[in-house]
């Protein structure tokens, strides 16, 4: 986070809450034309993954009010939120990749390749 960043929401920002990976949600202290201004100051990296579903709705202006610590519970159904992994140690990797030995089971033969007539 830049400078500039720390010192405009110091100036314009009201905290609105907290996410359970620490990442800072805020608004503008001041109304202004048309939408409201909401943005997100990340608590480590910078990765726009790490914002769980529930605020990234708040922040997309796809619900109103910030949440309530009700909607912030996960439901027994949903698994825990993981960020993008990409590029990361432990990003996936198929079995057939080169970091896997690079064998890949043969083709099955259940495909046709078009022929123009």
């Amino acid at each position: 986070m830049t400078i500039g960043t720390r010192i405009h929401t110091w100036l314009n920002g009201t905290l609105v809450g907290t996410d359970e990976f620490g990442n800072k949600y805020y608004r503008n202290k001041k109304k202004l034309q048309g939408r409201e201004r909401r943005w997100v100051l990340y608590k480590g990296i910078t990765e726009g993954s790490k914002v769980p579903a529930e605020w990234h709705a708040w922040l997309h202006h796809t619900v109103e009010d910030p949440l309530t610590e009700e909607a912030t519970q996960a439901k027994k159904w949903q698994r825990e939120h993981l960020p993008n992994l990409t590029g990361t140690e432990n990003a996936y990797y198929p079995k057939g990749d080169a970091r896997h030995g690079g064998e890949r089971q043969s083709a099955t033969g259940d495909y046709q390749a078009w022929q123009p007539e």
